[in-house]
């Protein structure tokens, strides 16, 4: 069995991304779950770029790490200068790392024209760099930027910058496809050329990948690499980085643990064994911490990777799960779900529905199938809306039992100047001890008729104080009817322990929310 190294660089490499943007707690806490998940070498930044980075490799070294170690990111040299008088040095020797990572020049066009130095004074700082640092008692990865490219365009040159670093000390040879534009096949020849280069200069080394995603090859490059001989993977959790992102190490790691025999990974975490078991939970805490929406169609891990909708696929799944799924869902900590919708057959209502005589009545699920079936082609969706649907399969089945029911509701919005209105709602209700009529203001209509619906309910169900709403979204359906078109609403509410998500949809969207408020209420109530 091949152990292969993971090197996660989402703290610095993932923090260039758009939109992505870490505080410095927010990457202790990455730090943190990445230890526990067993990554081999965490990149924390670079601390000559921004105070934030310098501040973290002072309070990671108050962190107990059971198995990560944290590598500070620079920079070769500057021109013209000593290593020992270049304040990035410092900057990397004062990060306390065991290990530091070396960018430099690999592709003679990027010498001469970005860098602006002779090719002879580029080897100079690979080698000056990565000597001292070692010198001074540091492990010293070198990234080879622009490897790939280099390569193709001049071979001898760039294999003299990787024979400089490792004759300099440097124990990993990163190679890298900084453009994202090189295709697997090629990265396995070149990498075999660029060990022979090494070997033939008498100065081997391990050989590890670095891929960014813009062919959205970064996955398979990395595959490949790992193929022909790289003990170590470099990307991030969920693939985020610049442009196009890097090599997603969700997907490296379940792919190597599960996929293809003979490799180990994340051998010093939680998922000993398979590397892979908390990869969903791993990838979950990245976007959350981040402030990212989740991709639900992320292999592996998103909300869809394992969810199944056409009626034909439910139907052989009820019978064999391997039928449309290449893992069990468990296998990577994530889950199977059910969806329904206008494709669906009898088999996806089947599989939703909980109650026994229901999910045992034939006749009663092709009605529901109906309903479903003719709902959606009027905009309706339940694939996020579970709690609307269990409410629906109970008004079919006329177990229903409404703990309020509506008579009517007003919603008054008045503008008092820029910046200044005032939403007002009122609602009139059947509850069990007879008719309520209340009024709230809010911060607009969904939150003044919640107001006021709470205000109805709660002297006969106390309990409405523990809900409250976690997120509200409006979709046009018929955009080409314009201000006419239908709106979907989709509301997901929580108890605190529980969350459910409901949905109503309408020509008017203040009727549309209050379907899915007050079948978030109807819900909730008719757990307890």
């Amino acid at each position: 069995m091949r152990i292969i190294e993971i090197y996660d660089t989402t703290l610095r490499d993932g923090s260039q991304g758009e939109g992505v943007n870490f505080s410095l707690e927010d990457k202790l806490a990455i730090t943190r779950r990445l230890d526990e998940a067993g990554v081999d070498y965490i990149e924390g930044g670079y601390p000559l770029s921004n105070p934030k980075d310098a501040q973290y490799f002072e309070r990671v070294r108050g962190l107990t790490l059971r198995h990560s170690r944290v590598c500070a990111f620079g920079m070769t040299r500057r021109r013209g200068m000593g290593a020992a008088e270049d304040p990035g040095m410092k900057a990397l020797l004062d990060a306390g790392t065991g290990v530091v990572t070396i960018v430099g020049k690999t592709s003679a066009f990027h010498v001469s024209e970005v860098l602006g130095v002779s090719r002879e004074e580029n080897l100079a700082m690979i080698a000056d760099t990565v000597g001292y640092l070692t010198q001074s008692g540091r492990e010293v990865f070198y990234d080879a930027e622009h490897f790939f490219d280099g390569w193709k365009l001049d071979r001898d040159y760039s294999a003299a910058t990787i024979v400089a670093a490792a004759q300099a000390g440097a124990t990993r040879i990163v190679c890298c496809d900084t453009n994202g534009g090189t295709l697997p096949d090629e990265i396995a020849r070149i990498l075999g050329e660029a060990a022979a280069a090494l070997k033939a200069a008498g100065c081997e080394r391990p050989l590890a990948i670095h891929c960014h995603n813009d062919c959205d090859l970064a996955v398979a490059n990395s595959l490949a690499a790992v193929a022909a001989g790289a003990v170590q993977v470099q990307g991030t959790i969920n693939g985020i980085g610049e442009r196009c992102g890097n090599a997603d190490l969700i997907s490296v790691v379940a792919n190597l643990a599960l996929k293809l025999p003979g490799y180990r990974v994340l051998v010093g975490g939680a998922a000993e064994g398979s590397g892979a078991s908390h990869l969903t939970e791993l990838s979950r805490f990245v976007y959350e911490t981040a402030n990212m929406g989740y991709r639900p169609g992320q292999p592996f891990v998103g909300s869809s990777a394992f969810a199944h909708k056409g009626g034909m696929h439910v139907h052989a799944v009820a019978k064999a799960t391997a039928s449309y799924e290449h893992i069990p869902p468990e296998a990577v900590g994530n889950s199977r779900r059910i969806l329904v919708s206008e494709l669906s057959g009898r088999s996806n209502i089947a599989a939703l529905v909980t109650r026994p005589d229901v999910k045992n009545d034939r006749g009663l699920l092709d009605q529901v199938l109906a309903e479903v079936c003719r709902l959606e082609n009027e905009g309706w969706q339940f694939e996020a809306a579970g709690a609307s649907f269990d409410l629906l399969v109970d008004r079919i089945a006329g177990t229903f039992k409404p703990a309020f029911v509506r008579d009517s509701y007003n919603v008054d919005v008045e503008s008092r100047g820029e910046g200044d209105i005032r939403t007002l709602a009122t609602v009139k209700l059947h509850v069990a001890d007879g008719l309520r009529h209340e009024v709230a203001e809010g911060d607009g209509p969904v939150n003044a008729l919640d107001a006021a619906l709470r205000k109805a309910l709660l002297a006969s169900y106390p309990a409405v104080e523990q809900m409250h709403l976690l997120d509200y979204k409006v979709r046009v359906i018929n955009a080409q009817e314009g201000t006419a078109a239908k709106v979907r609403v989709s509301i997901e509410s929580t108890d605190g322990e529980r969350m459910w998500g409901t949905v109503g949809v309408s020509e008017n969207v203040i009727e549309a929310s209050w379907l899915a408020l007050a079948d978030s209420f109807h819900h909730f109530l008719g757990q307890r």
